[in-house]
This record gives C-alpha cells, sequence and structure tokens, in this order.
C-alpha cells in the first residue's frame, strides 16, 4: 500500500512542521513553551499530497499556516493548518467564492507571511486584459476573511512569486521575480520599498542578481524565500523548467550581508533536486521551529506516478555548514525522515463524502471560471444536487488525485435527469481534456474530450433503475477504465476491456482531478447520494 496519508472525506488531513515567520524577521524563530522530544518516529513524504505546487508555510506561535497554488482551480488559495508540520489540514481559502475583482486566472505561488498582527498573501495572477502581477491580500485571522489590496507589480512580461522582507533598518520591501522567460529573456530577481499599507512599491527598484544561463540554472531563477541568518541574507530560489514530463527544477542559495547585494551564489549549487523517489524539486519556503531548527516546505514530482497528481508537498529539515551555508540531507528529497515533533501523519487509503454535512469539504474544487452551483441535502440521508451548465462539461466538483493508481465511484439518481440533462465520473485535465462517463435517462456514454474535440468511445444503453453506480480506475495516472453496476457488485465494463490511455489529461502546471459532472440546461439538476476514491497497493 502507497502511504500517502486517513481522509473521511468531509476533512482531508495532511503532514507538515511548525515555525514562525514575519515580515518583520523573514524566518527567525519565534518564542514557544513547546519542546521536542528525540525523534524516533518518522514521516513520509509527501506531507501534501496531491497537486500542492509553491507551498508556502509561516509559524506564529505553536501553529503552522501554510497556502499553495491554485492555478485555474477554485476555490482560490487553501489556507492549511499544523501543530507538528507533518499532519495537515485544509480550513479555509483566501478566496473562497470568487477571484479578486481585477484577475482571471493563473493563480500562482502564494506566499504566506505574518506582521504585527496581521497575516498577508503575495499571490500571483493574470491581470483582466493584461499580463501576470503580484497582488496582496490580508487579514487578522490565519482563515479569515481576506481582504485584497490588489496587484502591486505588473511588468510587461510578467510579475512573478513575491516575498516580503525587511532591510536592516527595518524597512519592508518586496523581492520578486520578472518573468523574463516567457518571452525568452533573462529573469531578474528584483528588489523595492514597498508601504506599511501593502498597496503601493515606492523608491527605485533594483536587482538582486539573475539567472545564469550557462549554469544549472538555465532558462530561469525563481520562487526566491530570504532568510535572516549570522549576518547574512540568505536567498533559497528555484532554477531551470519547473513543470512537467521535462522539467529539471532545482534549488539553489546564494547570500549577502545587506539585501541590496552584492549576491554570492553558492559554489555547490543546486543543494537540491531529484533523488531515487522525488525530481524536479522546488519553489517552497522555511518555516523555523521553537528550537531553532530549519525546515523546508517544497514542491516535487514523485518518480512513480510523475505529472498524474501533480507537484506534491514535500519536507526536509536544512542544516548549516561550518563554512555557513545551508545543506540538506544525502538522499534528500526525502522519502521518510525523522518527524520533527514525534509525530507522523495517518496513511490516507480512502476519502469517503456522503453529503451528511451542511456544506461540501474544503478539499473540494471546481474551475475557476465555474460558479460552485450545488446544494447539500444532508436531511435527504444525504444528497448532492448539483445545478447542471450547458459549458463543455458541465458543472464540475472534483477532488485532487493523490497517486496515480486509484478507484473513483459515485451513486447517481438517474431519475433526477430530465430535459436532457446527463450527468457523471470523470478524470479531468482542465475544461479543454478530461474522460468520463455520462448517464442520461436513455444512454449511458463513454466519451473523451481533447484540446476541445469530443469524441464519443462507447454508448450503450442506460439501465432501468432509478439509481446507477459509475466507476472509473486509474493505473500509473493514465490508463483509465470505467463501469456501471445497478447494484455495486455486478459490474458492467466499458471500453471493451481496453484501457483508456489518458496521458494528454495534465496541463504542464497541474494535476489530474477527479469528481463528478452535470451538463444540460440551465434549470435542471443532477442528484448524488455519494462518492468514494480509493487509493490503491
Amino acid at each position: 500500500m502507497k502511504k500517502i496519508g486517513l481522509v473521511l472525506l468531509s476533512w482531508v488531513v495532511f503532514s507538515c512542521n511548525s515555525n514562525k515567520s514575519s515580515e518583520a524577521d523573514s524566518g527567525q524563530t519565534a518564542s514557544s513553551n513547546q519542546t521536542t522530544k528525540t525523534a524516533s518516529v518518522t514521516y513520509n513524504n509527501p506531507v501534501l499530497p496531491g497537486d500542492y505546487a509553491d507551498p508556502s508555510v509561516v509559524r506564529v506561535g505553536d501553529d503552522y499556516w501554510a497556502t499553495a497554488t491554485s492555478s485555474e482551480w477554485a476555490p482560490l488559495y487553501p489556507i492549511l493548518h499544523s501543530k507538528n508540520l507533518v499532519d495537515w489540514e485544509t480550513v479555509g481559502h483566501v478566496f473562497p467564492e470568487k477571484a479578486p475583482a481585477w484577475a482571471d486566472a493563473h493563480f500562482w505561488a502564494p506566499e504566506i507571511t505574518y506582521d504585527n498582527g496581521k497575516y498577508y498573501i503575495y499571490y500571483t495572477a493574470k491581470k483582466k486584459g493584461g499580463n501576470l502581477c503580484i497582488g496582496v491580500a490580508s487579514s487578522t485571522k490565519a482563515t479569515g476573511p481576506y481582504t485584497d489590496h490588489g496587484p502591486l507589480v505588473c511588468q510587461e512580461v510578467g510579475s512573478i512569486d513575491a516575498f516580503p522582507i525587511r532591510d536592516e533598518k527595518g524597512d519592508l520591501y518586496m523581492v520578486w521575480k520578472e518573468d523574463g522567460n516567457s518571452q525568452k529573456l533573462p529573469t531578474p530577481i528584483w528588489g523595492q520599498r514597498l508601504n506599511e499599507e501593502r498597496t503601493a512599491l515606492i523608491g527605485e527598484r533594483f536587482e538582486l542578481f539573475r539567472n545564469d544561463p550557462k549554469t544549472w540554472e538555465g532558462g530561469l531563477v525563481e520562487g526566491p524565500f530570504i532568510l535572516k541568518r549570522n549576518g547574512y541574507y540568505y536567498t533559497f530560489y528555484s532554477g531551470d523548467a519547473c513543470c512537467g514530463r521535462g522539467c529539471t527544477y532545482g534549488v539553489g542559495v546564494a547570500r549577502s550581508k545587506t539585501l541590496r547585494g552584492p549576491w554570492e551564489k553558492y559554489a555547490s549549487n543546486p543543494i537540491l533536486k531529484q533523488s531515487d523517489t522525488w525530481k524536479c524539486a522546488g519553489h517552497g519556503s522555511i518555516v523555523s521551529d521553537a528550537q531553532g531548527r530549519d525546515f523546508y516546505l517544497y514542491h516535487a514530482y514523485q518518480k512513480d506516478d510523475f505529472v498524474y497528481p501533480g507537484r506534491q508537498g514535500l519536507l526536509d529539515e536544512i542544516t548549516w555548514g561550518k563554512d555557513g551555508w545551508p545543506q540538506f540531507a544525502k538522499n534528500a528529497p526525502t522519502a521518510t525522515a525523522a518527524a520533527p515533533f514525534n509525530q507522523n501523519a495517518p496513511d490516507i487509503y480512502s476519502l469517503i463524502e456522503e453529503f451528511n454535512q451542511k456544506t461540501l469539504a474544503e478539499s473540494w474544487q471546481w474551475p475557476v471560471n465555474q460558479k460552485s452551483n450545488y446544494q447539500i441535502k444532508p436531511e435527504s440521508n444525504g444528497q448532492l444536487v448539483m445545478k447542471a451548465s450547458p459549458a463543455e462539461l458541465g458543472t464540475v466538483l472534483a477532488q485532487r488525485t493523490l497517486t496515480g493508481d486509484y478507484t473513483t465511484t459515485t451513486l447517481l439518481d438517474k431519475s433526477s435527469l430530465s430535459n436532457g440533462a446527463t450527468a457523471g465520473l470523470a478524470a479531468i485535465g482542465d475544461n479543454s481534456n478530461a474522460v468520463g462517463v455520462s448517464v442520461s435517462k436513455g444512454d449511458l456514454v463513454l466519451w473523451s474530450v481533447k484540446d476541445n474535440k469530443v469524441t464519443t468511445l462507447e454508448k450503450v444503453k442506460a439501465p432501468t433503475e432509478n439509481t446507477v453506480q459509475l466507476k472509473l480506475t486509474a493505473r500509473k495516472g493514465n490508463k483509465l477504465e470505467f463501469a456501471w453496476s445497478t447494484n455495486g457488485t455486478a459490474w458492467n465494463q466499458l471500453n471493451k476491456g481496453q484501457a483508456i490511455d489518458a496521458a494528454y489529461l495534465p496541463p504542464w502546471d497541474r494535476g489530474v482531478r477527479t469528481g463528478l459532472f452535470a451538463k444540460g440546461p440551465v434549470n435542471t439538476t443532477a442528484t448524488f447520494d455519494w462518492f468514494k476514491v480509493e487509493n490503491l497497493d
């Protein structure tokens, strides 16, 4: 059994470490009464299983708070909580209902910080009619609600990956990457003063450093995180190709006595890249526990499942050499390591949603451009009623996949379909790429969508019973099989026993989702009784 971590689907539990970092101290240790036993318990990476790219973490007291990239899936920017850095629970979102008014896509690379009683989320998004910009939102509580302060910088080729830092005088600055690689240009890491209200950059910008294409950095450096230690600023950054099958990502570090430089890149870069289990490690943040230990929360692809679950969240400890440079364990990115608080995360074997709560669990997602059109009916022994949409895939509700090998099943009330509505179960890359099975009053259809082109793979008569169970089985992430049943025991195999090749599903920056859909006129609905994902051996 792959050890991933138990989710009874109202709550997804993850694993992670604790530390308080703030804009005032940029990652320095905070006071705490918490003590740590000698580590004799281990945890398994990933601590954030599934698609949690560009994770960021901060410690406030004894609480750890994290967030990660959402890309084109809402609700935007999950807020995760942990007491031990390995068990994580999603407790909210920065933008739970709708995107900021100024933005419409590419919700990437959030950075969570804490300063003077407020939490700040610096995030990247595509401006409506424009390019990538950096915005910021704030709240007096980690769980929100957050107030958006709008975009801070929008360069012609795009601005991304913000990090706030106070200099030696205590003045607030923002550091970020100019997205030159999108136009085959260099990628400077810039710094500029930021007002205390976080509403505007002030003064003149200056360059910290940029990518050297003749080295491991290749076409870019990005994802800066700055840590103050022993008279130096250390910038941890990522380089080369981040995502997809051709990824070559890694982590480097540079240091300087002052924020403005000069910056010295470590001669032994990259300090983190791949291991026997993980590849293309990068874009993370550092959190220090109450004892002063430093931990790096970052993402990587698992070699076995690779792109299908997406870039997953890993945790590894940073130690410091006598020369003052940071280092990771020789086997990092690790598969297993000593648990920071002598606790480990439970294994996730299944995810079950019976729709018997008043709201959906925080782990459910839907496309950014779609409203969350659903109603929960716990009084009806638990039912999910989805309002249909005439869009290509209809209305979608989905879950991250946590491994390449899984089975998803659901029970659909066929009698709830009317006026041409269809509903069913699918594996989803994005709105333009999916594979699924649809049920209508009269037919059961297996289909695929690739680059917006719909292909019917198989069509059979729908059963006469009022309810039908649907099943999707995935192997190695891209080999999909579908079946249906009226009793959950006798299954009728679709796709004629031949697995569907769904290697095309995940976009370059995302993992595959599995979930439910309802398609049809806007006044139609579909009702589901339960939804289950079982991760396989």
